[in-house]
């Protein structure tokens, strides 16, 4: 989980997820909203696993909620969210919630951990914001409130999230967390518990997998709903970004932030052992492509995006030569004669040549040029909202493209859909 701080974030279980159901009873009055044509078109329903992918971006995971809210809208229903960081607990969130609640329970903790900045936060503050109107760094701005909201983030925190320890840490030495960590995560248990019903989300209807590293070895694994009884301390541990917020022990081992390894879960769900046709909606906070800096505070804004990034493209591009590979040998297999094909020394070959259609549509968001270096931890009311809009309105043009839901064909098997806010395909 992204956060402000003073320097920067098993195996997979078998892929048995249920399959994914298309309902319309919880949808909102506005039904006819771009994206329902490509979900009443019953694409998604032509997939064994619907996966909603999240990365880690802090404050940034506002996007990711509106993005499921289109969806939702839309009437798509995944049965597996794997997140990192603050995408662990948006995922959370939607398999810990029955589902008529979760687009209102991701609200209800979005406004519950942000807080107003500026002149929103005051008596008149419409008033005395239309004084400023214009002003590109006047006080109200949604540039300087952005600064502002940082700014609290780091001296007080945020309500049910995080706060400043006190005495500091670099005061103290081996005091556990107090001395290893700028700020106490616990007030997140305890928000957690008000917005995810844990036995629902260990109850298996939605696959639920938070990515985390063990402190000790180094090692990345994933907190799996199908193999592990999860708790509010798996999905703080997939958020315990160093230095800022502190290890999270789970059974003797103590863990951080996955993204400080990589901070996108997309191989857990479409990595070696799937074995299902899979449409995976991929949410990315970190834009890999950029301008050239000008700055030291560009440079370390685009040092941040291209580092959280975690080659997303990278995983895809892998992905599509294990498929086209496991193609291949389908085919080779095929030549054989049919006497020899069942061969018992021939079951692993077989096993593999198996080729899943697999669908990648990957939504990025695209930072504003307001924006700076502190972005992931402006947690303000009004940049929230902003984000959140900026989700539903990309998923709603994404789902209204012809075809974006439509399986592979038999031979590639592979597609993936990389559509930025501008339409343009990369």
């Amino acid at each position: 989980m992204s956060t402000a701080r003073p320097s920067r974030k098993r195996q997979a279980a078998p892929a048995d997820t249920d399959s994914p159901r298309r309902t319309s009873k919880t949808a909102p009055a506005d039904a006819d909203s771009p994206g329902r044509a490509a979900a009443d078109s019953g694409g998604a329903q032509s997939y064994d696993t619907v996966a909603l992918v999240l990365q880690g971006g802090g404050a940034l995971g506002a996007y990711q909620a509106g993005v499921y809210q289109g969806l939702h809208e839309a009437g798509i229903r995944p049965n597996w969210v794997a997140g990192i960081s603050i995408g662990s607990i948006n995922a959370a969130i939607i398999a810990g919630s029955p589902e008529d609640e979760r687009v209102a329970r991701l609200r209800g903790f979005w406004e519950t951990i942000c807080r107003p900045t500026g002149f929103a936060a005051l008596p008149w503050g419409d008033t005395l914001a239309g004084m400023f109107e214009g002003i590109p760094f006047g006080f109200g701005s949604p540039a300087m409130n952005g600064q502002l909201s940082a700014f609290h983030a780091l001296v007080s925190g945020q309500p049910g999230f995080f706060k400043p320890r006190f005495p500091p840490p670099y005061l103290l030495h081996g005091q556990g967390a107090a001395s290893t960590s700028f700020y106490d995560t616990s007030a997140l248990a305890d928000t957690l518990r008000q917005f995810v019903d844990f036995d629902l989300l260990n109850a298996g209807k939605v696959r639920a997998s938070f990515g985390v590293v063990n402190v000790r070895t180094g090692n990345f694994a994933y907190f799996d709903s199908r193999k592990d009884r999860l708790g509010p301390e798996h999905v703080m541990a997939s958020g315990a970004l160093p230095p800022g917020f502190p290890s999270v022990e789970i059974d003797g081992e103590h863990y951080w932030d996955g993204g400080v390894v990589s901070n996108t879960p997309l191989a857990q769900v479409v990595g070696a052992e799937n074995m299902r046709d899979t449409l995976a909606f991929q949410v990315d906070l970190w834009p890999a492509r950029g301008g050239l800096p000008t700055s030291l505070e560009e440079v370390a804004e685009r040092q941040k995006d291209i580092q959280y990034s975690s080659r997303t493209r990278l995983v895809t591009d892998q992905l599509r030569r294990v498929l086209k590979l496991r193609h291949g040998l389908q085919k080779l297999l095929a030549r054989l004669p049919e006497s020899e094909r069942g061969a018992a020394d021939l079951e692993e070959l077989r096993r593999l040549s198996h080729t899943p259609a697999t669908n990648i549509v990957n939504l990025i968001y695209e930072s504003k040029h307001r924006e700076r270096y502190s972005k992931d931890y402006e947690f303000g009311t009004e940049a929230m909202r902003e984000h959140w809009e900026s989700g539903l309105s990309d998923i709603r043009l994404t789902l209204a493209r012809p075809g974006v839901l439509d399986r592979p064909t038999e031979d590639s098997c592979f597609v993936a859909h990389d559509i930025h806010r501008n339409g343009k395909r990369h």
